[in-house]
């Protein structure tokens, strides 16, 4: 007798019920096809590889350019009616503002000495710099806000108060001179401190606005375009920066000597 078979004999057993024939036939094209292509553009990949190892323009590191990948091949917008802008690449400028910002907090070390390469050029890049593609400071800046919050108050505390302080009444414990600095410490007095426009005519001072990337709205109006929060924001940036690298002392001395001071708070 012959031998039953499950399958009809007008079906394919590797192929399941609920597949038809011409289905069944366009995924082993596509299979194939998809495999050839996948062979061919390895094979063509190779030789891209090696020269771009051997291009200079790809050895550069990420903060000094825009990794190719993440560059449009054309422009969607058309370029604005205002001056071109530009930022600085050069190495010394960046290193003679960051002795003029940090003098000597790093005792017998340089301004220039106390950060990495990358750490210097990253700090003073604001996130509208190439839409953020070669890294920002905002997380060193929030660290450096923390510490400069915290060196204000303890200034605004330990103010000296009046020598000629009267007699107190030891049953009224509300009034005593030891909490006259306690009314120094509300969130007013640290805003008008660490005020932005006074944060950011420090950071003039100091030669930051020569050294700082970023990317205005309008490169004629800086001022409009918010340079005076992104210059305040880089000297939290740099604050940040050295207490990642340098330790909290020699931030928390850099925020007393070199930030507060200036601003007149002792």
């Amino acid at each position: 007798p012959e031998s039953l078979s499950l399958y009809p004999p007008t079906m394919n057993p590797t192929r399941p019920s609920f597949v038809c024939a011409s289905c069944a036939r366009a995924l082993r094209n596509a299979t194939k096809s998809e495999t050839t292509r996948s062979a061919s553009t390895i094979a063509r990949r190779k030789p891209n590889g090696s020269s771009s190892a051997s291009d200079p323009q790809s050895q550069l590191p990420r903060w000094k350019q825009t990794p190719p990948a993440l560059k449009m091949p054309i422009r969607l917008r058309a370029q604005p009616k205002q001056p071109v802008w530009s930022v600085n690449t050069d190495d010394e400028t960046l290193n003679q503002a960051y002795d003029s910002f940090c003098g000597r907090v790093g005792g017998n070390k340089r301004g220039r000495d106390l950060l990495s390469e990358e750490v210097k050029w990253t700090a003073i890049t604001h996130k509208s710099h190439s839409h953020g593609t070669q890294g920002f400071n905002d997380r060193l800046a929030y660290l450096g806000k923390r510490i400069l919050d915290l060196q204000t108050s303890l200034a605004l505390l330990s103010s000296p108060s009046p020598s000629n302080s009267p007699s107190f009444n030891s049953s009224e414990v509300y009034i005593h001179p030891a909490l006259h600095g306690l009314e120094n410490i509300s969130q007013y007095t640290k805003l008008q401190i660490l005020n932005h426009r006074r944060l950011s005519t420090l950071a003039i001072q100091y030669g930051l606005d020569k050294v700082i990337r970023w990317k205005p709205k309008r490169s004629d109006d800086l001022r409009a375009s918010g340079q005076d929060s992104v210059l305040a924001h880089t000297v939290f940036s740099i604050v940040g920066a050295l207490a990642m690298q340098q330790g909290g002392e020699v931030a928390a001395r850099c925020a007393r000597e070199r930030v507060l001071q200036p601003l007149g708070l002792r």
